[in-house]
């Protein structure tokens, strides 16, 4: 896996620091991050980057003419983002900008990515931050998402999410009433036999046949599976 300290993530190509981040990196930002279909992007948004891991993924994934916008409505976030970005190799392939995803005036983007705020009317944490980055009503609501997605995305580009099993049901079917379509999704589980814990979707503009997938994290010695292995190898060290 990733070597790891309380404050620092070092991955193969680069490292993240989210000390002072709302957001911390964990397994479902790196799942999404390797799991994106970045084919034939030129031009990437990451909604709510926090430390900017998922931004950095998708620099090392994508060819030189790639560029990122990573975008966060914390100015802590995006100063510690803007540090990470800045100490890895790829400094001018991903801009930083402290900015809500509903005040972005940007042309249209071919991928729009999020590890999104997803509790709806659930307890609280205490620490403000903490607020904004997991509860979607303080930032991000699902049609706001949605709207602005529209609004920004090339006819032909995706919306990449992962998601909570009920948020992510959710957020489907009102992605399907405001003209947006499923196109990819993949259940993640911890363990065979387990419930479904975290659904990945992939939305497009226009309707194309569903591609469904099926991911375990671990097997039943708790060692990751060969499938998890093969599809973050790429990242995490001694892999």
């Amino acid at each position: 896996m990733a070597r790891k300290s309380k404050d620092i993530f070092h991955f193969k190509e680069f490292s993240i620091r989210h000390d002072r981040c709302a957001h911390k990196v964990g397994t479902d930002g790196v799942l999404l991050g390797a799991w994106v279909d970045v084919d034939n992007t030129k031009r990437i948004l990451d909604v709510g980057t926090g430390s900017g891991v998922i931004a950095l993924m998708l620099a090392q994934r994508t060819p030189p003419d790639t560029h990122i916008d990573a975008i966060d409505i914390s100015s802590a976030d995006c100063e510690q983002a803007q540090e990470n970005v800045g100490n890895s190799p790829w400094p001018e392939k991903v801009s930083i900008k402290n900015t809500s995803f509903q005040e972005l005036d940007a042309e249209p983007y071919d991928l729009i990515i999020s590890n999104p705020p997803y509790f709806i009317r659930s307890a609280k944490p205490s620490v403000e931050g903490r607020v904004r980055a997991r509860h979607a009503e303080e930032s991000l609501p699902p049609q706001e998402l949605l709207r602005h997605t529209k609004r920004l995305l090339d006819p032909k580009g995706k919306l990449c999410l992962i998601l909570p099993v009920t948020e992510a049901q959710s957020f489907i079917a009102q992605s399907q009433l405001s003209g947006m379509h499923c196109t990819r999704l993949c259940d993640f589980r911890s363990r065979s036999g387990k419930p479904v814990e975290r659904l990945l979707i992939q939305l497009h503009l226009h309707s194309f046949e569903t591609q469904k997938e099926e991911l375990v994290l671990y097997d039943y010695e708790e060692v990751w599976t060969t499938d998890y292995k093969n599809l973050t190898r790429d990242f995490y060290l001694n892999r």
